[in-house]
C-alpha cells in the first residue's frame, strides 16, 4: 500500500514538472530597446529619431528594463524645493498599477517646471520593490523645453527617469523620491 503511494505520487509529480511552464525567458519579461522607443516617443509626442537617441543611451548603460512608468509631475524651487508626481506602472504580464511619487530637494535650484515622466525601471522583480526612496543629484535647466535623464539606485532597484518639461528652471539639487501606493502631500 504505502509502495504504490509512493510511486503514484512519483508520478503525478513527474506529470507536474513535465507540464509546468518553462522559467521565463528574458524577452518574456524585459522590454526591447524598440518597444520602449516607440512607447516613449507616443508619450512624450516626440518623433521616434529624437526619442531613440535618449533610450540607446540609457539601455547602453543599463540594459533592458523590465518595467517602466509613465506620469507627469510638477516641481518647483527656490534652493529648497518640492516635486509630487503620479503615472501608471507598467510591467509584462501584468496590470497597470497606478503609482505616486514625491521628494525634497535642496541646492543651487530655482524655478518651476511641468514635466511629462516616463522612467524605465530595471531590477524590479515584485511590485514592491518600487515603494522605497530613491537618491539622486539632479542638473537641470528648463527654458521652454528640455529633455533630461537621471539615474536614482535604491535596494537594488534603478530608475532611470527621462524628463520632458516647460517652464523656467536653473541649477543644480541632491534630492530624493519616494514612491508609493497612495498619493501623500507631506514632502518629506
Amino acid at each position: 500500500m504505502i509502495r504504490r503511494k509512493l510511486i503514484l505520487g512519483a508520478a503525478a509529480a513527474a506529470i507536474a514538472l513535465a507540464t509546468a511552464p518553462a522559467f521565463a525567458d528574458e524577452s518574456d519579461i524585459t522590454f526591447t530597446e524598440n518597444e520602449i522607443t516607440h512607447d516613449a516617443a507616443d508619450f512624450f509626442g516626440i518623433t521616434t529619431e529624437a526619442a531613440a537617441k535618449v533610450v540607446q543611451r540609457v539601455f547602453r548603460d543599463l540594459g533592458r528594463p523590465d518595467a517602466y512608468i509613465k506620469g507627469d509631475e510638477g516641481s518647483g524651487a527656490f534652493f529648497v524645493g518640492e516635486r509630487y508626481g503620479s503615472g501608471w506602472l507598467i510591467r509584462k504580464n501584468y496590470d497597470p498599477k497606478k503609482v505616486y511619487w514625491k521628494g525634497p530637494s535642496v541646492g543651487l535650484d530655482i524655478g518651476g517646471n511641468a514635466s511629462k515622466c516616463f522612467t524605465l525601471v530595471y531590477n524590479l522583480k515584485k511590485e514592491s520593490r518600487m515603494y522605497q526612496r530613491f537618491p539622486g543629484v539632479e542638473g537641470t535647466f528648463y527654458f521652454v523645453a528640455g529633455i533630461g535623464v537621471l539615474y536614482m539606485r535604491s535596494g537594488g532597484v534603478t530608475l532611470a527617469p527621462m524628463r520632458t518639461g516647460l517652464g523656467l528652471r536653473t541649477g543644480v539639487n541632491a534630492q530624493y523620491q519616494e514612491y508609493t501606493e497612495r498619493r501623500d502631500w507631506f514632502p518629506l
